[in-house]
């Protein structure tokens, strides 16, 4: 598990291929020296274990699927990813809960500076968009964000300086290809509604959504 909040960017290295997959060594002197092998480690949101380390660097394996599904498969060496350790037992939970686990791929299509922040708008595919509701949360890269608009296959998101410094989300312009895992809780009740075995009626009795507030015709 991870919380979405980045601890440091890295650089990739090196790129080696490894069977099916790739390793993956990246420079990261912040966290690096600290680390396990087998210790878990959120790249760009994708949950990748740690292989060996020094004090300044440290290894991936990514995986055929892996690569398929996330932005990893499209980095290019000196490139920087956001990188996180998992969350430990008695953190502050300051982002949400983050699994690690790519949903799927999205795309910046818009980035305009609002004064020292940033309104950026994604695109991504509508079941995606289906589990995003404006106010709730989304990690983009691994960061955990507050969304303030959604559409049928899009979103949006602002910005604060401190992520547009600390993230590679500050560097990407529009076109760059984001991971995106949506927010678990909503990933498992928009399961139920589509299978029928949760109902409105239900989310209103449990407090999801308040009494009288549902309107239908």
């Amino acid at each position: 598990m991870f919380t979405g909040l980045v601890e440091t960017l890295g650089i990739l290295r090196r790129i080696d291929a490894d069977a099916n997959g790739r390793r993956l060594t990246i420079e990261a002197p912040i966290i690096a020296k600290e680390l396990k092998a087998g210790e878990s480690v959120a790249v760009n949101g994708a949950c990748l274990t740690v292989l060996e380390h020094d004090r300044t660097t440290c290894t991936f394996a990514a995986g055929p699927e892996t690569l398929r599904r996330t932005n990893l498969g499209q980095l290019v060496l000196g490139e920087r990813v956001n990188l996180e350790r998992a969350l430990r037992l008695g953190d502050r939970l300051g982002g949400h809960v983050v699994q690690g686990h790519v949903d799927g791929i999205g795309k910046i299509i818009e980035k305009k500076k609002q004064g020292e922040w940033a309104l950026m708008w994604f695109s991504c595919a509508s079941e995606l968009a289906e589990q995003m509701a404006p106010k709730g949360s989304v990690a983009v890269d691994g960061v955990s964000l507050t969304l303030v608009d959604v559409a049928a296959d899009r979103f949006s998101i602002a910005l604060i300086p401190h992520t547009l410094t600390h993230t590679t989300l500050g560097f990407k312009q529009p076109g760059a290809v984001v991971n995106l895992e949506t927010d678990l809780f909503a990933k498992y009740i928009w399961k139920c509604l589509k299978k029928g075995e949760v109902t409105p009626e239900l989310l209103a009795q449990t407090g999801f959504i308040p009494e009288g507030s549902r309107r239908d015709g």
